[in-house]
């Protein structure tokens, strides 16, 4: 709660604004049509809500099948129109609840789904054919669908009649989230293939819900949650025709998800820019004329971080004034959080509370009758041009995504770094115009062409400790060149040992069951295996130094598995080899330095000489079968870890 100051604090970060706002504060180039016209940015429909209200839809699901099938029937009897599945951390990245990593985290965060009979046990009772569910599940999307298509058809219902949503939206996994299982090619044809099935076989469907809600979670503005998760819209488009899918046929099945936070004008003027610019795209970017492809449809949630611990009560306000900014921003479905969710899973009572609290908001505010009460005031027409031109400034993201979605999809190599250089020059030159632009941000030599400029060489800290000369206490490190171009493009650049090394001592523990991981966030040391923390932490648990669950080193660990589990390069037949520079990673700062150097060298050259390495290790070669490395190599994992 803020301090009582006699002023009114406003939102932690958001747009600033002016005292009271004029006419003159709306762009004279400003026209926004009647509701249900291009560019719908007053909504979708003419009648709105008289036609249909939104679907009130509370994300609920924890502990087994059957407990969180007891809590859906609660709240269908209470007046709730649609289901919405929140699915545990095993769950959404592949393991079963059996799984050794998957210890203490079964059934924490959502349900456990292990087989066709819990999915069974989860929908009992629940009409599959009147009843919306929307399921939040991303890199196995495409396994929980299957498994509710399976049930159906064990009770007759078709699939035509079935009706509901999937997350299925794996970059901003990489973005904002973290629970990817694989790497982006292969996941992005995951997407586009369930955009195929679904558009054959489920047409009522929603093949995807492309969310913003978590990268505003994880601290972005209104202005970047707008660009990121309409920039995911274009990419997953792209994708879809490289697939050689018709846009026009997928785009009036996309959906979106979206976070309403506490500043109430800003959010409701987001909702309405976001309706103008998915129109604008959808019909100039990929020439969609049909209404449906062009209008945005999508899902709201309060926002999860605006919940306090202290005062839980204070939270109804806090939700009931977030729940109002989604509707009258024009939301077609709707999820109000529990008070007491900063502290614990909801109970049936708070559940209870924040699904009437929609209903009052339905029934007893007279809201439902008008569609866009707010419109023309100067104040949300101010804030919603304002929120349209600034997440245009961010088109180039949007355009450079564009493009990285058909080379994932078709397998190409990309550039090589060309595209890259290239960039960085224009940079410079946009930097100081026609002055001599720095070394460094001059192309590297890639052709051993005369005349071409090298990056001159860097002299680190880290790397005079690592000199030989210095560790014997003789001499100053010496500069060394760069190595040659293939080099580098192929890992074998100056930090390719160390990192080759880390990922081969990685790759043993996990082999063994005893992953560690090294740090964890703030630092803290956290380690996973059988021969740590036993006594005060407990076996085969994931543990930071306070003794809590760590899903920063359970990720880790998973990937680890996943990779060790995969027999061998043959494996990887048909898979593209990733292009990280130019892709998904722009996202995310240090996204590719991680992914290409920990998945890329782990998936291409390490398995097949790792695996054999890996069983000699524990039969007297000098390697210790702990650690499984050689008893003079301490001071190397030092520096690795």
């Amino acid at each position: 709660m803020a301090k009582e100051t006699g002023q009114p604090r406003g939102a932690d970060i958001g747009l600033e604004l002016p005292a009271f706002f004029r006419e003159d504060d709306v762009p004279r180039s400003w026209r926004v049509p009647d509701p249900g016209a291009y560019p719908y940015t007053r909504g979708i429909g003419a009648a709105g809500y008289r036609a249909k209200l939104w679907t009130m839809r509370q994300y609920a699901g924890f502990s087994t099948a059957a407990d969180s099938n007891r809590r859906y029937r609660f709240l269908l009897a209470r007046g709730q129109t649609g289901l919405s599945v929140a699915f545990d951390l095993p769950t959404q990245i592949g393991f079963d609840s059996d799984h050794p990593l998957a210890r203490g985290e079964v059934g924490r965060v959502g349900v456990a789904i292990d087989s066709i009979d819990d999915m069974e046990t989860l929908l009992a009772e629940i009409p599959l054919e009147r009843v919306s569910i929307s399921m939040t599940i991303n890199a196995t999307a495409s396994i929980l669908l299957a498994l509710l298509l399976a049930v159906a058809r064990r009770r007759g219902t078709s699939w035509e009649s079935l009706s509901g949503t999937i997350q299925n939206d794996i970059l901003k996994e990489y973005a904002a989230r973290g629970t990817y299982a694989f790497p982006p090619a292969p996941s992005l044809r995951l997407v586009t293939d369930v955009f195929g099935f679904c558009a054959e076989r489920v047409p009522r469907w929603n093949t995807i819900s492309i969310s913003g809600y978590h990268i505003r979670e994880a601290g972005a503005t209104a202005v970047q949650e707008l660009a990121f998760t309409l920039a995911d819209g274009i990419a997953y488009l792209s994708a879809a025709r490289a697939a050689g899918l018709d846009p026009a046929r997928i785009a009036p099945r996309l959906s979106f998800f979206f976070n309403v936070h506490n500043d109430f004008l800003e959010e409701i003027s987001k909702f309405r820019a976001a309706r103008a610019l998915w129109a604008e795209i959808a019909r100039d970017r990929f020439g969609l004329t049909d209404p449906r492809a062009q209008s945005l449809r999508f899902h709201t949630q309060t926002a999860g971080s605006t919940l306090t611990a202290q005062q839980p009560d204070v939270n109804v306000v806090r939700v009931a004034i977030q729940a109002l900014a989604a509707v009258l921003g024009g939301t077609q479905s709707l999820h109000t959080n529990g008070k007491d969710e900063a502290l614990a899973l909801p109970t049936e009572a708070s559940a209870l509370l924040a699904l009437r609290t929609q209903q009052v908001i339905a029934h007893e505010t007279g809201i439902a009758r008008v569609t866009d009460p707010l419109g023309g005031a100067w104040a949300i027409e101010a804030l919603t041009a304002r929120l349209v031109e600034e997440a245009r400034l961010s088109d180039v993201v949007a355009r450079d995504r564009d493009r990285v979605p058909a080379r994932h999809a078709l397998g190409a190599e990309g550039d090589g770094g060309e595209g890259r250089d290239r960039r960085r020059s224009e940079r410079v030159r946009r930097r100081g115009g026609d002055r001599d632009p720095d070394p460094r941000d001059r192309p590297l030599d890639r052709s051993g062409a005369s005349g071409a400029t090298r990056r001159p060489p860097r002299v680190t800290a880290s790397r005079r400790l690592a000199s030989p000369r210095t560790r014997a206490g003789g001499g100053r490190a010496r500069r060394r060149e760069p190595p040659p171009a293939d080099d580098r493009r192929r890992g074998r650049g100056r930090h390719a040992g160390r990192d080759r090394r880390r990922s081969q001592d990685r790759f043993r523990r996990a082999s063994r069951g005893r992953f560690k991981v090294r740090r964890t966030a703030r630092g803290a040391r956290s380690t996973h295996g059988d021969d740590a923390g036993e006594a005060s932490r407990g076996p085969g648990r994931l543990c930071n130094s306070n003794g809590a669950s760590s899903q920063a080193g359970f990720l880790r660990a998973q990937l680890s598995v996943h990779i060790a589990n995969t027999s061998c390069e043959s494996d990887l037949a048909g898979v593209p080899r990733l292009q990280c520079r130019a892709g998904p990673s722009r996202m995310k700062p240090g996204f590719t330095t991680l992914l290409h150097r920990s998945m890329h060298r782990l998936l291409h050259s390490n398995r097949c000489g790792s695996q054999a390495e890996a069983p000699a290790s524990s039969s007297g070669n000098g390697r210790s079968p702990s650690t499984g490395a050689t008893p003079g190599s301490k001071h190397r994992r030092q520096r690795a870890s």
